[in-house]
């Protein structure tokens, strides 16, 4: 017998270890929400493409692609793990007691906790309710209790859904108002039994007859504490005197109650009192099995024989089945025990001692496996804390072996889980077929790449030998333009008149002051005017990139691709060329970016013939009793010889638009066609292209790559999201 510090100590010690776990399993949860939905999107495609193809070959393989199954399993899964997971979460050892109506499975619950009828209802009278009690033991707390409630939702599907279900009653209510609203349908005449079905009939009955007394509870969404004498009120039928009068159990869909136990050395352990079997609610075998396989650690099945005699019945043989269901992953013999309640000669059942023996020697014979069967008086509390000691001490030792053994079971069943997904996916890797005559378009794509390269390179280079002849002729457009802006600057001076002149050296006091700024007004005046060459230039070069896009265009078949025409034609292309051809995406790059404007390559030309109309570099200073006149004059002069001086450096760049033209252009060319492997990389895009560029000759053909490239993207997204590292949460 292990000392209840030590086992006090191991308990926690269980509790702290499985904390890691809970982590780890929420990245698995995670990632098997993500595969479900990758697989969701293949499930998508398939159906997609089973509209979409017309072969008979690759529409069987995509009717044997079963993707329905195995998402059917994950979702199997992710409620094993979510068991697991709550296994884990909780933060006490919980122990169910477990057993058919007036078996003496509350009174072992009143022994073990110290509480009494008031808390826990026994079946001396009528059958008590189903509502499931968790008990906590805690040092030094005042027993109380935590309600919770089912809300509209949750009681109509769990509660009374399944009678109408069960009892074949015609459309299930969709709202409480409606069922509040509308009587229960008669009972159908043909349900096999007669009894059973009666007895449940008149349980839904009382469900509804009795609504307007605990509906308001189910707007509760929050736990309502309540003290040690309220308890009864919620979880049972009667008053302990036997008057029928409450009706809160109807609502409650579970009670925690936080009391300290007898065995204050029990540690941090839980008693999860079940529902009592053998009553005619329905889903309280669901119950049951939900219980058992998320929330306890260990199950006591309480038995009383009967001092008259007694068997093992095909009841608990059905009881035991029912609970060995529940957790597959963790056969039940490995944390469950038998309680053999054992009653006295004065007791309303008599001496059953003999009994117990017999059962005890003989619940093996049908097939009942157990940890251990132990025989105890239930209602004797020395007695009932010995078979806690047996299921503690049992638990210490061997807890964290059946937790290993729980989790590397569904860890097993999830890598059995990726390796059917693997082979699943293997399948539709090749479901659309091997390449095959009809899918063979390389000697079609090389023989319209040839003419397509042949066409473009004469294209381009018969552009380019035109660009070379013209590239130290003037740029006409923008000589029309520099003549424009030279006529401007001689029929709009912005020279001032003499009767101005004589006002402005009134106004600031001296002709000299006059002067100046008159020089500075004539030199802005003048230089705005060429400020539309700009626009000249932009044209020119606006023009050239539409002439290489025209190529492009035609010759090379590009205008499949993009509706652009001009100068955003060259982004557009840029974009679509992926990463890797960086010759061929660095050359439309340049030339998409290449700019020319008056402020880069004119202005600072032109700038220093208006030296002259600065007034401190000017030539022409005032005499020393200066005159309206001569300031004229000079402006005038000094206005003509700037006007000259711009015009004559003009004419030296009339033929730049020409010369940066050819310089672009013969610089795409040669990232383009010229440099080495750009012919390759030029291969390499367009049979991605193919099926835009060549849309009539690769129709079908594209249309079915496109659909096997979709297709293996869906599988590939789905094979990432199946990796092993993703489905592990042991060591």
């Amino acid at each position: 017998m292990y000392i209840t510090t030590n086992r006090i100590g191991k308990i926690t010690s269980i509790i702290e270890k499985r904390r890691p776990l809970i982590d780890k399993i929420q990245v698995v949860e995670a990632n098997l929400h993500s595969l479900y939905s990758k697989l969701d999107d293949l499930e998508s495609y398939r159906h997609y493409l089973l509209t979409a193809v017309d072969d008979k070959n690759v529409y069987r393989r995509l009717q044997e692609i079963d993707v329905i199954s195995i998402q059917n399993t994950l979702t199997d899964e992710l409620n094993k793990l979510r068991k697991l997971k709550m296994r884990f979460c909780r933060d006490t050892l919980n122990i169910g007691v477990v057993g058919r109506a007036r078996q003496g499975k509350s009174r072992l619950l009143q022994s073990l906790t110290g509480l009494s009828t008031a808390e826990i209802p026994d079946g001396d009278r009528q059958h008590c309710t189903g509502v499931r009690s968790t008990i906590h033991h805690n040092l030094n707390v005042d027993t109380y209790g935590e309600v919770w409630f089912h809300s509209e939702r949750s009681f109509l599907d769990e509660v009374i859904n399944p009678y109408y279900q069960k009892l074949r009653l015609g459309n299930t209510p969709i709202t409480i108002e409606e069922f509040a609203a509308n009587s229960i349908p008669a009972l159908a005449q043909n349900l096999p039994g007669y009894a059973e079905p009666g007895a449940m009939y008149e349980h839904l009955t009382r469900y509804h007859t009795h609504l307007e007394k605990y509906r308001h509870l189910l707007r509760e969404t929050l736990p309502r504490r309540i003290s040690r004498n309220e308890i009864r009120e919620y979880v049972a039928q009667d008053t302990a005197d036997g008057q029928r009068v409450f009706f809160n159990y109807l609502a409650v869909r579970e009670v925690k109650i936080i009391c300290n136990f007898p065995n204050a050395d029990v540690g941090q352990i839980a008693l999860v009192d079940m529902p009592g079997l053998g009553d005619t609610g329905v889903g309280d075998e669901e119950r049951l099995m939900k219980t058992l396989g998320q929330d306890v650690d260990a199950v006591l099945f309480v038995r009383m024989p009967k001092s008259s005699g007694d068997y093992w019945a095909d009841v608990d043989v059905r009881l035991y089945d029912t609970s060995r269901a529940a957790l597959i992953d963790l056969p039940i013999n490995l944390w469950s025990f038998i309680v053999l309640n054992q009653t006295s000669a004065n007791s309303k059942n008599g001496d059953n001692s003999n009994n117990c023996q017999d059962l005890a020697e003989s619940f093996t014979d049908k097939h009942i496996k157990v940890v251990d069967c132990l025989i105890a008086n239930c209602a004797d509390h020395e007695a009932a804390n010995q078979v806690l000691d047996t299921v503690l001490n049992y638990l210490v030792i061997n807890i964290e072996s059946l937790d290993q053994q729980y989790g590397a079971s569904c860890q097993e069943r999830l890598m059995r889980l990726k390796n059917s997904v693997d082979a699943e996916l293997e399948k539709a890797r090749h479901v659309l077929g091997e390449t095959t005559q009809q899918d063979n378009w390389f000697p079609l794509f090389e023989q319209l790449f040839d003419q397509l390269w042949n066409d473009l390179t004469s294209g381009l280079e018969k552009l380019l030998r035109q660009l070379r002849k013209q590239r130290n002729a003037d740029d006409i457009d923008f000589k029309q333009q520099v003549e424009n802006a030279i006529q401007a600057c001689r029929h709009d001076t912005g020279i001032p008149s003499l009767e101005q002149i004589e006002k402005r050296r009134d106004r600031i006091g001296g002709y000299p002051n006059a002067y100046y700024e008159y020089l500075n007004e004539v030199r802005a005046h003048l230089s705005q005017n060429f400020l539309l060459l700009d626009e000249a230039l932009k044209r020119s070069l606006s023009q050239v990139k539409a002439n290489v896009a025209q190529v492009l265009i035609e010759q090379g078949l590009l205008g499949k691709l993009t509706a652009e025409k001009k100068e955003k034609f060259f982004t557009e292309i840029a974009n679509l060329i992926p990463e890797n051809l960086s010759k061929l995406k660095l050359g439309f790059h340049i030339l998409s970016d290449f700019d020319i404007s008056y402020r880069g390559l004119i202005q600072h030309r032109i700038r220093k013939h208006l030296d002259g109309l600065t007034p401190d570099d000017t030539s022409l200073q005032l005499s020393t009793f200066p005159s309206a006149k001569e300031l004229l004059a000079n402006l005038k002069a000094l206005q003509a010889e700037a006007v000259y001086g711009c015009e004559t450096a003009l004419e030296d760049l009339l033929c730049e638009p020409s010369q940066a033209a050819f310089a672009i252009v013969e610089e795409f060319v040669d990232r383009v066609l010229r440099a080495e492997g750009a012919k390759t990389e030029w291969r390499i895009f367009l049979e991605e292209m193919r099926a835009e560029i060549w849309q009539e000759e690769f129709e079908q053909l594209g249309e079915r790559t496109k659909l096997r490239r979709e297709w293996l993207k869906s599988v590939e997204q789905a094979a990432t999201a199946n990796q092993l590292d993703s489905i592990q949460f042991l060591n």
